[in-house]
């Protein structure tokens, strides 16, 4: 199968580079996994994978280019993977990377002593590189380009005794940000970094089922209850109806990604014990109050800016509109992008209710900007709509930094923020005005009342502060410069 291609006009996106997903304790655990993965496909929409295992059959696994709906629902395909225990991994590719070769899609899976281990992490390890070429000198032969296969390669190097143990000592020599999800013969086993800057839960399926994913939303698709979260630096290992929990790491102030809450978590999530709608239709709330203006109509840039416009709408009073329709039958391939239809840009995915547009001062409520291409042809549509004013609130500060912690960022010199004041960006896009939700407002929105706390900031929030909770060596050995100008990166854990 031809590798699946990224949407020609959709890298003006942040996005999660992949989901995960497991079930334990019921017949035919790999369609509750597809399920799930189908939930969690916002995550990741190049590829999948899923990989379980039957006590006859042992272990089977199925690596796909496309969305889970075009692979996992084939009941041919399904029947290959049998049993009451199963782990899947959705993922995307970065913007303006060539599509993964087969082999780069997870879960990975790694024969030991003790028996075969698949695991699936979501995230960055940010010492990968250095990792990796000890590993290499030490024999170890990669078949992947993945980050994530350093941690089987590690288990494999381990002189533990069990997968769990060794899954810990892998871990403890790793950097930057996971949650990963592991299966052996008859475990399911979930970790998180010591700072649980990516999300993971647990939920209850059934009498004697459990399951762990990214997101609450693929625990309700199959019907299982919401237990908790992995806390931060926990390890989880569930078999034979129960749950076993552990500190492997030493204990830190969580930093949990605050851009989940801003936009990659679905908005029927919970986050925190919060709704994650609501928290986004906060962040409006906020913006209303610190960046007013008069206009006659608040409209969302579709579909994330939507629950922020909403509460924008409601703080101000100005009346709420859908001025901008989605096409929501645009898929990520569509035709191949030509010259005359890339010049179409946007219209393709998005088109104006000119009706409603004509003649008002529109507020158009968007979650990000980041290079800021996206955002100048949305302003044109609008414009050409007929609109008197266009006036752009953003529900997240300016992006200026690349995030290194599992999330497709463009390099600093691309981010619009990080070349240009908040003026300059407005001048350049060509908007009446531009206002960004402040630090402190993003931060009230997500329930921390104080705002942020600068000396110990309660979220990861380095893509707007360029305060990184962990340093990113590999880019620093690139030349990346940090916030304070330094160029060199503290001792990475080597491999043993």
């Amino acid at each position: 199968m031809e590798p699946f291609l990224a949407h020609p006009f959709d890298d003006d996106r942040l996005h999660e580079e992949c989901g995960v997903f497991g079930v334990i304790g019921v017949a035919e655990a790999a369609n509750f996994v597809a399920l799930g993965l189908h939930a969690l496909q916002h995550r990741g929409q190049e590829a999948g994978g899923i990989i379980s295992h039957d006590g006859e059959r042992g272990f089977n696994s199925a690596h796909r280019f496309g969305y889970v709906r075009d692979n996992f629902t084939k009941q041919s395909l399904m029947e290959t993977l049998p049993g009451p225990l199963a782990i899947g991994h959705v993922r995307y590719s970065t913007a303006g990377s060539k599509a993964a070769h087969i082999r780069d899609v997870q879960p990975f899976f790694g024969e030991f002593s003790m028996g075969g281990c698949a695991i699936a992490h979501n995230g960055n390890i940010t010492n990968a590189s250095a990792l990796r070429r000890e590993l290499i000198e030490r024999g170890s032969i990669f078949q992947s380009s993945s980050d994530s296969e350093c941690i089987i390669h590690l288990m494999a190097r381990s002189l533990q005794r069990n997968i769990p143990e060794r899954m810990k000592d892998a871990l403890r020599r790793v950097e930057g940000a996971f949650s990963v999800i592991a299966m052996t013969r008859t475990k399911l086993i979930g970790v998180r970094d010591p700072l649980g800057v990516r999300p993971l839960v647990i939920g209850k399926l059934g009498d004697d089922g459990y399951a762990l994913s990214s997101e609450t939303c693929g625990l309700d698709i199959i019907g299982a209850e919401f237990l908790r979260e992995v806390e931060p630096g926990e390890m989880v290992v569930i078999s034979k109806g129960k749950i076993e929990s552990s500190r492997p790491f030493q204990p830190q102030s969580s930093r949990f990604c605050i851009f989940e809450h801003v936009y990659f978590s679905r908005p029927d999530s919970i986050i925190g014990g919060r709704s994650v709608y609501e928290t986004r239709r906060q962040i409006g709330v906020e913006l209303a109050r610190e960046a007013p203006v008069e206009a006659d109509l608040v409209c969302p840039v579709p579909d994330s800016g939507t629950p922020a416009a909403i509460g924008y709408a409601q703080e101000s009073g100005i009346p709420y509109g859908m001025g901008i329709i989605r096409n929501q039958y645009m898929g990520r391939t569509f035709i191949e992008p030509t010259d005359q239809i890339r010049n179409m840009g946007v219209r393709l995915k998005l088109n104006v209710n000119r009706s409603l547009i004509a003649g008002k001062r529109v507020v158009l409520v968007d979650d990000s900007v980041v290079r800021g291409t996206t955002s100048r042809k949305i302003k044109d549509m609008i414009i050409d709509a007929g609109a008197r004013e266009v006036h752009f609130r953003i529900a997240s500060p300016p992006t200026a930094w690349p995030c290194f912690y599992g999330v497709d960022t463009p390099e600093r010199g691309k981010l619009l923020a990080a070349q240009m004041s908040a003026e300059e960006m407005r001048e350049w896009i060509g908007v009446d005005s531009l206002s960004f939700v402040t630090l402190d407002g993003l931060y009230r929105a997500a329930g921390e009342a104080k705002g942020r706390n600068s000396a110990c900031p309660q979220y990861c929030d380095a893509c707007f502060s360029g305060d990184y909770p962990v340093a990113p060596f590999d880019q620093l050995e690139r030349g990346f410069r940090m916030k304070d100008g330094s160029e060199t990166a503290h001792q990475t854990h080597a491999a043993e």
